[in-house]
């Protein structure tokens, strides 16, 4: 006997107007999907949301749900009008990690669909902020046979709690000219390390991994990440003086200008009377504008490797932060390479987790401890390219800039050797 479905007016009026509504879609899996269970979980979520609207209020809570062996990775939500929608009174949400940068087959897209069609509601998130596949919606019986099913072909829970979170890495040097590391390597080597703390809570808070292959930053790592890792460069940007003059002809001495050397931060660009560029490479500040705007003319450097930032956060006890820069520059290529990073995320990690209040991020506990007892407790030295703020103005005096820094690589020198 079909379920009577609940009336819900107000959710009616979401379906109105010229944009594609999510109501449209569970009304879709209530009226339309072949399995009858999936009917009745859709028409109760529908009913429940409708009472929410109704009332102003929000009925989910959590709850403890997990897998043998794991202590986070589920999302429980138990409803608490479940006597009057009893189809959904569980609605759990299943974190699964993705492959680094996100490279899927078809067939395995619709494997894993598949699997959460036969254990779960069907709604699927790729992917949710923390960078998690989010499978939503099922009860805390089958949650257990949903993991053991696609982690036989391969997959593992993301992080939930106070936890190391799921990784995320752009797409990286398989599509990506501007990439200047090997990112899925970078993911894959600290995600493999940290498992152990994915799995199970410990941590004062939730702390992030983040890769992006240039200073793009097409993760949003800088701002997003306890721990980011962002390409960069220290040679001379590459430049194809053929391929800009091709560009000039193509748009015009004026597009250029107004596009590429007006539009540089700090001026280190200029047009010359040959329709030649010049690039002030040490006033360079990698906002890779110039090389979005000419990818055939200008091109990332040839000395490669990955700045690493620590702190980015969204709000939380002191507002939005940015990660602090703590490695300026350093080689990321050979195993040894990605040891000594995975090392110094240990060190990082293993201090916080000592240091951090409850509830406190990295960024969080490194302003309330100051930057130089951080770099002290992690065993970095202070290096005066460490910054915690873009550069926002090119009328910056840099007069005695380079014998201050002669300077100080010198007592650097003489305190290493003494």
């Amino acid at each position: 006997m079909a379920t009577k479905h609940h009336v819900t007016p107000m959710l009616d009026e979401l379906e109105n107007g010229p944009w594609p509504s999510f109501i449209s879609g569970f009304k879709r899996l209530r009226d339309d999907h072949p399995d009858a269970r999936i009917n009745g979980l859709a028409n109760g979520l529908l009913g429940q949301l409708e009472h929410s609207y109704e009332t102003r209020k929000g009925y989910w809570k959590g709850g403890t749900v997990s897998v043998f062996g794991y202590g986070g990775g589920i999302i429980p939500r138990f409803s608490e009008v479940g006597n009057a929608f009893v189809e959904s009174k569980e609605f759990h949400t299943v974190r699964v990690q993705p492959p680094a940068s996100n490279f899927y087959s078809t067939d395995m897209l619709r494997q894993l669909g598949d699997s959460w069609e036969k254990h779960g509601s069907g709604l699927v998130t790729f992917h949710g902020q923390t960078g998690n596949i989010m499978f939503i919606g099922t009860d805390t019986s089958r949650i257990q046979h949903f993991f053991d099913e696609i982690n036989e072909y391969g997959f593992d829970l993301g992080g939930a709690g106070p936890c190391v979170r799921t990784a995320m890495s752009c797409i990286g040097s398989a599509r990506c000219e501007m990439s200047c590391f090997n990112e899925q390597a970078a993911h894959r080597h600290l995600v493999n390390n940290f498992t152990d703390d994915v799995h199970r809570p410990a941590l004062p808070y939730k702390f992030k991994f983040k890769f992006s292959g240039c200073p793009n930053d097409c993760q949003n790592a800088i701002e997003r990440a306890d721990f980011a890792v962002i390409g960069t460069w220290r040679d001379d940007m590459r430049v194809d003086q053929a391929e800009f003059k091709a560009a000039i002809e193509k748009k015009g001495r004026q597009y250029i200008i107004d596009n590429v050397i007006t539009r540089c931060p700090t001026n280190a660009l200029a047009l010359n009377d040959d329709d030649t560029i010049a690039v002030d490479n040490r006033n360079c500040v990698r906002c890779m504008h110039c090389l979005n705007v000419l990818p055939k003319a200008l091109g990332v450097g040839e000395d490669r490797g990955v700045t690493i930032l620590v702190g980015g956060k969204r709000t939380l006890k002191i507002g939005d932060l940015m990660g602090t820069v703590v490695v300026p520059f350093m080689k990321l290529r050979t195993e040894e390479d990605f040891e000594q990073i995975v090392e110094m995320a240990e060190e990082i990690v293993d201090f916080w987790a000592e240091n951090g209040l409850e509830h406190e991020r990295t960024g969080e506990m490194i302003e309330r401890i100051g930057l130089v007892n951080f770099l002290e407790g992690i065993g970095i030295d202070v290096d005066p390219n460490m910054v915690s703020n873009p550069r926002q103005s090119s009328y910056i005096r840099m007069d005695g800039w380079d014998e201050a820094a002669v300077e100080w690589f010198e007592k650097k020198a003489e305190k290493a050797a003494g």
